[in-house]
């Protein structure tokens, strides 16, 4: 098999890293569309920093932050729209995942005309709007990937716009965005991208430069695990702990790490049978990866041990039981789901390119009783 890498996105980061740099943005274009969500940017300061470094530059800008947690496909044609009609050149998304997808989305449909029949088609022509990237969760790693992920309802599932036309141009990184985040979030988010990292390596696109990666990020979550359980158990007792901006740039770079390998390689099975508690049960993202993943690595070690077992050595574990016992404890009490909707989620999730790309692969027996697993209280 020949492996390939590409992640074309430029990438900043460090404290201010948006202000000290704001002439890039003069190599994007003349006009602005900030791509957001209602509230988050605006409380972080991320929304106020982009807007005082393209004033810096002399760069007008109109914001459209009406972006939803999982975002719709009528979403990103409203916001499409408004970039056509205001004359916009360029597209900043700042937020987690759902601003990131969005902007993308935007990027691509403003700049050509796509129906919505065929929005996740993969036939598209060969220009985009150029994209800046300002992430402020640590856990997507959409800010170096090529891939926009859209609630579908017609398909009754999250759907993946897949073009290297995606990739953003640039992206900044500056962990300050992400101290506000609460515990629980900054868990699930931190949840996702270990997710990425390891579904990376269990994937039949892994080489040697995206499991190098992978292993990085896998690691510099772990080291932040004991005090994200600190910090919950904290939380569960009325009281406070915060984790260090240290920590914070830790996880926001392990994040962007996992992003790079899920680029090269794909997820797997575990998003595949996500998808479904997100659309179906409202489950957030990272959680639902994480209720499934520790389930899905005890079937790759009993089929594939020594795959699962490199995976296991970079957390410090030597059984996917224990790392499944330490999601539990990140999760706490699980979400109930019937016999039936894991008879129907399986089902889907056997349908789904996802399952080709498992060096192991599930049968939907296997997906079935997955799902039983993991949400046995």
């Amino acid at each position: 098999m020949t492996n390939k890498y590409y992640m074309p996105t430029r990438v900043i980061l460090g404290d201010d890293c948006i202000v000290k740099n704001s002439e890039l943005f003069t190599t994007l274009g003349k006009k602005a569309l900030i791509v957001t969500g209602a509230q988050s940017a605006k409380r972080n300061g991320s929304e106020k920093d982009v807007k005082t470094a393209l004033e810096a530059v002399g760069i007008p800008y109109l914001v459209y932050d009406k972006v939803m947690s999982n975002p719709t496909i009528a979403c990103v044609y409203e916001g499409a729209t408004l970039a056509k009609e205001n004359g916009v050149d360029f597209i900043i998304a700042i937020g987690g995942g759902s601003p990131m997808d969005a902007g993308k989305a935007i990027a691509l449909l403003a700049a050509q005309a796509i129906e919505e029949g065929n929005l996740f088609s993969g036939n598209y022509e060969k220009t985009v709007l150029p994209m800046a990237f300002v992430p402020t969760t640590a856990g997507t790693g959409s800010e170096v990937t090529q891939y926009s992920i859209l609630t579908n309802d017609k398909a009754q599932t999250k759907t993946s716009i897949v073009t290297d036309l995606l990739f953003p141009t640039v992206t900044f990184l500056d962990a300050k965005y992400t101290e506000r985040l609460g515990v629980v979030n900054t868990i699930n988010t931190a949840i996702d991208a270990l997710s990425h990292a390891v579904e990376g390596m269990l994937s039949v696109r892994a080489s040697n430069v995206s499991d190098a990666l992978a292993v990085a990020s896998i690691r510099m979550i772990m080291s932040c695990v004991p005090d994200m359980l600190q910090a919950l158990r904290a939380l569960q007792a009325g009281t406070e702990v915060v984790l260090t901006l240290k920590q914070r740039e830790q996880l926001l770079q392990a994040s962007l790490m996992a992003g790079m390998v899920i680029a090269q390689t794909g997820t797997t099975a575990v998003h595949a049978m996500g998808y479904s508690l997100t659309y179906f049960k409202n489950i957030d993202h990272g959680r639902a990866n994480g209720l499934l993943l520790g389930v899905y690595l005890k079937l790759v070690e009993r089929v594939e041990p020594d795959l699962a077992g490199r995976i296991l050595a970079a957390m410090n574990f030597t059984e996917a039981e224990q790392f499944r016992e330490l999601l539990n404890q990140l999760l706490g009490e699980k979400e109930e789901i019937s016999s039936e909707e894991i008879k129907q989620f399986s089902k889907m999730a056997s349908q789904t390119k996802n399952i080709a790309n498992c060096v192991v692969k599930p049968t939907e027996d296997d997906l079935r009783a997955m799902l039983a697993l993991s949400f046995a209280q």
